[in-house]
């Protein structure tokens, strides 16, 4: 009998968001608002449309197997050489070549939990021993659920080969600053790589979260992830990209790339976008817009929701957060619950966001939050 990897055998099966169109079916009603998979509510900028139908007429042919015209386009937007990028099929296959490049069994692979559901999945993948580094709970002046960059420097050890700082977190929304995440980085030992998890940074208006291409900079064993999935609009295109101040970095992960990954459809949408700027910014503001109206929304009904720097916010709900999310399904509002944990609530249109805080009143009777 053939059999896989004993690691392959004890990954969890991915479980997607549920549908709404499913859930509307279910409970009997017209229409269901999908919260859950922090997707920008805005339809595909105009500029994509046109770069897609254009791309179309040449699908019979196999893309660009470097993303040459995107990885260009990338270089002058961040003032970086070609060299120092590489692309992939979303910022999720990203993480998978970086452990691919660097991990092997016996080493580890650190990083904050709760945050990202792959981080566990690549260490588990890989061979490599996962280190989880709880985020601090809360402390006086300073907010809840964020990294714990002092804990997670003193659980680095000599088989520390990758560490993952999601900044803003996933799915907390939380943030590491400046003045903390620099001297993080620069304590981080120099054989150990820092990937800084950026799908969000197009969201952040805190000033004192700093840009970590800004803080890669001068610093050999940093690189910053980001995605289009998010902010630019692109989730179901599957394009992200990797930015290393040591080219040799990029190299190493672009000898891990699945042939093709980018496609012709892709890279036209991304470089496209790149090219509405401008749109993407304002429709940033006007997701920030929602995302402070609904956190100020949540405080007034007595949920302690911290500052977001994404385009969720989190719900710290512990026991309370399977039973909640399942009634708000009641209600026709998908969210994504994390056991025992909380609910993250992505940010969607005004109407959206209104039969969210409808739903949520209707349930909260039941809910203790803490």
């Amino acid at each position: 009998m053939v059999t896989p990897r004993a690691a392959v055998q004890a990954l969890p099966a991915y479980k997607p968001g549920r549908n709404p169109a499913d859930l509307a079916r279910e409970i009997g009603v017209d229409r269901a608002v999908k919260l859950a998979s922090n997707e920008v509510a805005f339809p595909p900028l105009p500029a994509v449309v046109r770069a897609l139908a254009e791309a179309a007429g040449e699908t019979n042919r196999y893309p660009d197997n470097g993303a040459v015209v995107l990885t260009r386009a990338l270089a002058d937007r961040y003032g970086v050489a070609p060299e120092q990028i590489a692309t992939g099929g979303g910022a999720v296959m990203l993480c998978q070549q970086l452990a691919q490049s660097f991990s092997d069994p016996g080493t580890s692979l650190a990083f904050a939990w709760r945050s990202f559901e792959m981080y566990p999945l690549l260490a588990q993948v890989a061979g490599a021993r996962a280190i989880q580094v709880p985020l601090v709970p809360g402390r006086p002046g300073g907010p809840a659920d964020t990294h714990d960059l002092d804990g997670l420097l003193a659980a680095i050890d000599e088989t520390t080969r990758l560490v993952f700082v999601c900044n803003p977190n996933n799915p907390t929304g939380t943030a590491v600053r400046r003045g903390p995440l620099e001297a993080f980085l620069d304590a981080v030992p120099a054989e150990t790589l820092v990937v800084l998890d950026e799908a969000y940074r197009e969201f952040v208006t805190d000033p004192d979260v700093p840009d970590g291409l800004e803080v890669m900079r001068g610093r050999p064993n940093v690189v910053v992830l980001r995605t289009f999935s998010k902010a630019w609009g692109l989730a179901g295109l599957r394009v992200g990209y990797l930015i290393a101040e040591d080219p040799a970095v990029a190299e190493a992960v672009r000898k891990t790339f699945v042939p093709f990954s980018v496609n012709m459809l892709a890279q036209a949408a991304a470089v496209a976008a790149l090219a509405s700027e401008d749109e993407v910014r304002a429709r940033c503001a006007a997701v920030v817009g929602e995302r402070d109206r609904l956190t100020a929304a949540l405080r007034e009904r007595g949920v302690p929701v911290e500052d977001s720097q994404a385009n969720f916010v989190w719900l710290p709900l512990g026991e309370a957060t399977v039973a909640t999310a399942q009634a708000l399904e009641g209600r026709a509002v998908i969210t994504r619950p994390f056991a025992g944990e909380g609910i993250r609530v992505s940010i969607g249109t005004p109407e959206e966001n209104d039969v969210f805080l409808a739903a949520w009143d209707a349930v909260r009777a039941t809910v203790p939050v803490r």
